[in-house]
């Protein structure tokens, strides 16, 4: 029953925008009695908080942990918001973080919970072992993305669509430089260095005792 309303909510958020959403607007989207709704959430706050808990939990499912390879979260990040082909105009999954904003835009209380995960994501993108701001900047065109499919300005179809999506995905993949390399752990530096100072220490040794053989020879001649 929970999640049935929830899912009325949702679907009146994306048709209707913010104001749809009361208590008896929802019950007759869910086909469930006022009292049944009331059960579950008693006030629109809590219904509207619901919604977005449930939206940024779905959201954290697809995401990898700190485990994940350089890019994994950005690239992540990215699947689970723009998919491969333009969408038509039914909602589809990627609709998630623009449905909860627009329910984040019913007061503070329910925009503390959205702005508390996005520290969070954040923090974890700058963390994502890829150029520094190349994370953040996936998530930007993401962010715009989403905005512009939900007020209707004029997101990219067809092929600007997938070249979108190209590019980002090829920014997922700047993984940051290594670091400077310490010179004794470098085997390109230490090895070439250790074999020419044996080689010199060879030739030194080799050189004295070919010059004792000649004198050698000479006085046994």
């Amino acid at each position: 029953m929970r999640n049935r309303l929830l899912n009325a909510a949702e679907r009146l958020l994306v048709k209707q925008g913010v104001d749809a959403i009361r208590l008896d607007a929802v019950a007759a989207e869910a086909g469930v009695s006022k009292g049944g709704l009331l059960y579950h959430f008693p006030t629109r706050l809590a219904l509207v908080q619901g919604v977005v808990e449930r939206l940024a939990d779905r959201f954290e499912e697809v995401l990898p942990g700190p485990d994940a390879p350089p890019g994994a979260f950005a690239r992540a990040w990215l699947d689970a918001s723009i998919p491969a082909e333009a969408p038509e105009d039914e909602t589809t999954a990627s609709d998630s973080v623009p449905v909860a904003l627009l329910a984040a835009a019913n007061g503070p209380e329910v925009l503390d919970i959205l702005q508390e995960r996005y520290r969070t994501w954040q923090s974890r993108l700058e963390q994502d072992g890829l150029a520094p701001g190349v994370a953040t900047l996936v998530r930007m065109a993401v962010d715009g993305w989403w905005t512009a499919r939900l007020l209707g300005l004029a997101d990219p179809k067809g092929e600007d669509h997938r070249q979108l999506r190209r590019l980002l995905t090829d920014l997922t993949q700047r993984t940051a430089p290594a670091g400077p390399t310490d010179r004794t752990d470098s085997p390109d530096r230490t090895g070439p260095a250790k074999e020419t100072g044996a080689t010199e220490k060879a030739d030194q040794t080799e050189e004295p005792d070919q010059a004792e053989k000649a004198d050698q020879t000479e006085e046994a001649g």
